[in-house]
């Protein structure tokens, strides 16, 4: 048993290894330069407005040249409450992010499966750039992941409720973010009906989160996270959460563009076995800068289930969905 687990961890991680990997150069040989500071054309999208790049063609370090950045950078920044856009996007593949969204998926031992995610998210206040998503924001976000059994007549098998007050700030490439996050899990009335006998378990994690994100060009974004909970109940202390994504930064137009999302997620009661989750398919973004990522595609899920009130089960599941993130 302890030898299959470390197998399938292993391979876990080789594969997500090799699609970080080939994610990073897709991204290169995408040729989209990353602007500097200076420069004030930037993309104006839902997602991060990305500068990546602090290389001006010349050599060697110049007061002068810093001075006249940091001169730059802090031109057009301000206060701003309600602001429109997202410093630090929601990931795209991790479960339990905010999103609206649904899902049909056929899972190797209970069958067909409909899975669905109601959230939302709203930034609060930013001091920052008025013209792209830079700066220092505060946001609130929350939502619920609801499994749903259609062979039992619709009944509600488990509900994930999440709300999280992350500051987030970023400039660059380099996005981060650090807050408050709240998870707890809870079985359908429904489910409980049905099985009188099943053991229901109060999984709550309440936690701090800090988050990194790298974009190396501004479609490709490679992240990590590690959340610390100073009160958990079924949970253990620890979780990790890391993966790669493949997005169109800026507006689409109908035709839309090619995505594709990965998302490894290790969690201390399950002695960092954890799951993977991945999904690809098209996606449309529109040219409002508070708008996001509307996408539809294939779903895969393989490893602890992503509802946490069966945190322990083993889940394989294979399945079509769409999804809106903010």
């Amino acid at each position: 048993m302890v030898s299959f687990r470390l197998f399938n961890t292993t391979i876990h991680r080789s594969v997500l290894c090799a699609l970080l990997f080939a994610l990073t150069v897709c991204g290169s040989l995408r040729g989209q330069p990353w602007v500097g500071l200076e420069d004030v054309g930037s993309v104006d999208t839902g997602r991060a407005s990305i500068h990546t790049s602090w290389d001006d063609g010349e050599s060697g370090f110049s007061s002068t040249r810093f001075d006249e950045r940091l001169s730059a950078a802090a031109d057009g920044y301000g206060w701003k409450l309600l602001p429109q856009g997202f410093i630090y996007p929601t990931y795209l593949s991790h479960p339990h992010e905010p999103r609206l969204g649904t899902q049909w998926v056929s899972d190797h031992d209970d069958g067909l499966l409909w899975e669905s995610s109601l959230g939302g998210r709203l930034g609060i206040v930013r001091w920052g750039a008025t013209d792209r998503n830079e700066g220092v924001q505060l946001d609130f976000m929350g939502g619920v992941s609801v499994r749903i059994d259609p062979r039992e007549n619709t009944d509600v098998d488990a509900m994930d409720f999440r709300m999280a007050l992350p500051l987030t700030w970023g400039t660059g490439p380099h996005r981060f973010k650090f807050g408050y996050t709240h998870l707890s899990s809870h079985l359908g009335d429904e489910f409980l009906i049905s099985n009188p006998g099943y053991d229901r378990l109060n999984y709550v994690r309440d936690n701090l989160t800090f988050g990194y994100s790298y974009y190396s060009t501004p479609d490709v974004r490679l992240y990590a996270e590690a959340s610390y909970a100073f009160i958990n109940i079924v949970a253990e202390k620890w979780r990790f959460a890391f993966g790669a994504e493949y997005a169109p930064a800026v507006p689409t137009g109908r035709r839309g563009a090619p995505f594709f999302a990965i998302n490894g997620d290790l969690r201390e009661e399950v002695d960092f076995g954890g799951a993977v989750s991945a999904q690809m398919g098209w996606s449309w973004r529109a040219d409002a800068p508070s708008t996001g990522l509307l996408r539809t595609g294939l779903y895969l899920y393989n490893g602890k289930s992503s509802q946490l009130s069966f945190y322990d089960r083993f889940e394989r599941q294979l399945g079509w969905g769409l999804w809106y993130d903010f």
